[in-house]
């Protein structure tokens, strides 16, 4: 489990949307404005459809980036540079309960026969930035 800066960890706790960066298979990042979950174990996890571009760059290359900006402080981030692993949950399972977190039902976005993965974040550096003052940088 991680070692989340305490001055950061309630960005990790609230149902906002993060910025998840990806490989694309053309060499170039590629962004996605994502839900996230950080889950009892301490884990952030994020349920993706499995038919998506960004699960494929996952599968592709695990190497990824969550990126969060307070809104209470545009001055304020935490980078999350973690290695994915993706789980299947084919009976949308975590995929609810992400969804019960922003009130919706991430199942509503899929098409018939579309299932989701679980992507879980094993961290491998933290860097966070406060200005006015230093940034740190964890793992």
């Amino acid at each position: 489990m991680a070692a989340y800066p305490e001055e950061f960890l309630h960005l990790l706790k609230t149902n906002g949307v993060a910025v998840l960066c990806t490989n694309g298979k053309s060499g170039y990042p590629q962004v996605t404005a994502v839900a996230y979950f950080l889950d009892d174990d301490g884990e952030l996890k994020i349920s993706l459809n499995t038919t998506r571009q960004k699960t494929k760059n996952l599968t592709a290359n695990p190497k990824c980036t969550l990126f969060f900006i307070d809104p209470a402080n545009t001055n304020r981030t935490i980078e999350v540079r973690a290695e994915a692993q993706l789980a299947p949950d084919p009976e949308f399972a975590f995929a609810a309960r992400a969804g019960a977190r922003y009130n919706t039902n991430f199942h509503n976005h899929d098409r018939p026969g579309e299932t989701r993965a679980i992507v879980t974040l094993k961290v491998a550096k933290i860097n966070t930035w406060d200005q006015g003052k230093r940034g740190t940088s964890r793992g």
